[in-house]
């Protein structure tokens, strides 16, 4: 067993990785795989009956839903799924590139040999893989970046990367990453640990600031491609 195995980050057991459990993430999920297209109409008794709960939980989810964009609520018209779109990714990735290097800047800070020992034993566990299990590369990927940021006093802004990371990553399961970003998200992850050994709190941000922005970018990139190979793009409709 690695390194990475017996020492997990503080609450890495809670990740909820490809496992959605709630009727929020249910229903989350048949949105973004196009399961509910875009633009249907959300009615609460078929949701209640459609994942076979009370109607109070499903009202709840549709708030939350809303709030992260998912979901229209408009007077007269009740709740309707909102496309997913390159616009939608491209105004989340925009966002997490002012989230993240704030919280990157402050874990340089604090950061100590321990901290440099466990990310770059996730790094060299990711380098080994070198993509051939995605899902696994996913979880390391998650814990190297839940880790720098888990302990930030500012939990309003850790939530809002966590929410926005996942949303992002439901998205991009749907297509493949291509060769040129897998080889530039482990060069990126090189390069902010060097950074972090450094103490040099804004080149670490500013690689964090090109690695979120490169995935988002790459994200949009593939959502286009699959139009227009007229594939059925997340929460939308074939082209």
């Amino acid at each position: 067993m690695s390194d990475v195995d017996t020492a997990p980050p503080p609450e890495a057991d809670d990740l909820a990785l490809d496992r959605p459990s709630s009727v929020y993430e249910r229903i989350r999920e048949d949105i973004i795989q196009g399961n509910i297209p875009a633009d249907s109409r959300l009615k609460v008794r078929d949701l209640a009956a459609r994942y076979a709960v009370s109607t109070n939980p499903i009202r709840e989810a549709l708030q939350q839903l809303r709030g992260e964009g998912f979901v229209i609520i408009s007077p007269n018209r009740g709740a309707r799924v909102r496309p997913i779109d390159e616009d939608f990714v491209r105004d989340i990735y925009e966002i997490e590139v002012l989230i993240e290097p704030a919280l990157t800047r402050w874990f340089v800070r604090i950061a100590t040999d321990d901290d440099v020992t466990f990310l770059e034993a996730l790094q060299g566990e990711m380098e080994r893989l070198n993509y051939t299990d995605r899902v696994r590369h996913g979880e390391l990927d998650t814990q190297f970046h839940h880790y720098m940021y888990d302990r930030h006093y500012n939990r309003h802004a850790v939530d809002l990367w966590w929410k926005h990371r996942e949303i992002l990553r439901a998205i991009s399961r749907r297509n493949p990453t291509s060769l040129g970003r897998r080889v530039a998200v482990l060069k990126e992850h090189r390069e902010l640990l060097e950074a972090i050994k450094a103490h040099d709190e804004e080149l670490a941000a500013r690689v964090v600031s090109r690695h979120v922005e490169g995935s988002g970018r790459h994200i949009i990139e593939q959502m286009g491609a699959a139009r227009r190979r007229g594939d059925r793009a997340p929460g939308g409709n074939a082209a």
